[in-house]
């Protein structure tokens, strides 16, 4: 069953269904890519990985460090404030394209922006930011998916230019590529409006291959439990919606019902 609302469904950007959603698209992209690339390209998925600690409380009266008593004797520890920091693995998953030529190379290295990745003073951010930098010095295509309205602009391309070219949007897909990268480009869309086809750079002289990316998110949203998870009678999760947006939402999911 495809989602009752056409192109990015705003209920999926809550923060406990969307990681969901992006472990399928990443399966289901590189499953694609694997279907469409020509010889001798193929689609792989890798992760990144860290560590995600509790914060630290230090309230009135905690003791920053244990003294020994000083007297006759054996020298005593102070009794300790036990205190449990939850620690959590978190991975995100994206997808490589890579050509064996002789020598296997890396071409394009294609994120999905995860809410880590758009979360100022994340973790995951630095860590995103940092790749990004990185693969902006390589030669190595670089392709941003960004399905999330919320959070703090992240992919390469800088939101103001990318605003006076394609107008305002919610979502967007930017592409760089390392043989011209002065250009990005950018497919940029609202919501309600279908989800874009785009083309995935290959090594200079090999062209590019399509990627429908609506293809891709009705097959997630058709596997996956959303259609349970998800109450249509509420509101979307933030970023709040625009008076318009509200109703247009209204009018969507009333059509869908009758």
């Amino acid at each position: 069953m495809p989602s009752p609302l056409p192109g990015m469904d705003p209920f999926l950007e809550d923060a406990e269904l969307f990681p969901d959603l992006h472990n399928s698209l990443i399966t289901y992209l590189r499953e694609s890519l694997n279907a469409t690339l020509p010889s001798p390209y193929y689609a792989a998925t890798a992760s990144r990985v860290w560590i995600e600690r509790s914060g630290e409380l230090i309230g009135p009266g905690k003791r920053r460090a244990t003294r020994p008593r000083i007297g006759a004797g054996v020298a005593e520890a102070d009794t300790p404030h036990v205190i449990p920091v939850f620690v959590d693995e978190v991975q995100e998953s994206f997808v490589e394209v890579f050509a064996k030529k002789g020598k296997e190379r890396l071409v394009t290295s294609m994120e999905l922006l995860s809410l880590s990745s758009k979360t100022p003073r994340d973790r995951g951010r630095r860590k995103y930011l940092k790749k990004q930098q990185s693969l902006l010095g390589k030669k190595v295509h670089l392709v941003e998916i960004d399905l999330l309205r919320g959070g703090k602009h992240v992919t390469a391309v800088p939101r103001a230019l990318a605003e006076a070219k394609a107008g305002p949007f919610d979502y967007h897909v930017c592409v760089r590529r390392f043989d011209k990268p002065e250009e990005y480009h950018v497919y940029a869309w609202s919501l309600g409006e279908r989800l874009p086809i785009f083309s995935l750079p290959l090594l200079p002289g090999d062209g590019s291959v399509p990627v429908d990316l609506q293809q891709l998110f009705d097959r997630a949203y058709d596997t996956g439990p959303y259609r349970f998870q998800v109450d249509y009678r509420q509101k979307p999760p933030p970023p709040p919606l625009t008076a318009e947006q509200a109703r247009w939402l209204k009018c969507a999911l009333r059509e869908k019902a009758s």
